[in-house]
């Protein structure tokens, strides 16, 4: 569980992440407030946002059982554990 919700924090975090690198390059100063706008944060900020709902979006649609296949619970069979699978 701890994985996506890594995920998901380090791609809210890249779009700041490469404005800070940004404003590295070009010598301005990372730490002053003037670098970073109101209207720069909300812009970093919606592109953070659609980042993560682009994620979301590909996870559903990529990961998971294939459709119409059945899940079979985890049981114990001959006195052995069989683990939960789909079919």
């Amino acid at each position: 569980m701890i994985r996506p919700v890594l995920t998901e924090f380090v791609l809210f975090l890249a779009p700041f992440v490469v404005y800070a690198i940004f404003l590295v390059a070009t010598r301005a100063q990372v730490f002053d407030r003037i670098s970073w706008p109101p209207k720069t944060l909300a812009l970093l900020t919606i592109v953070a946002l659609v980042l993560i709902l682009g994620s979301f979006l590909v996870l559903a649609h990529f990961s998971g059982a294939p459709p119409g296949s059945t899940y079979e619970p985890a049981h114990m069979e001959n006195g052995k554990f069989v683990p939960g699978q789909t079919r």
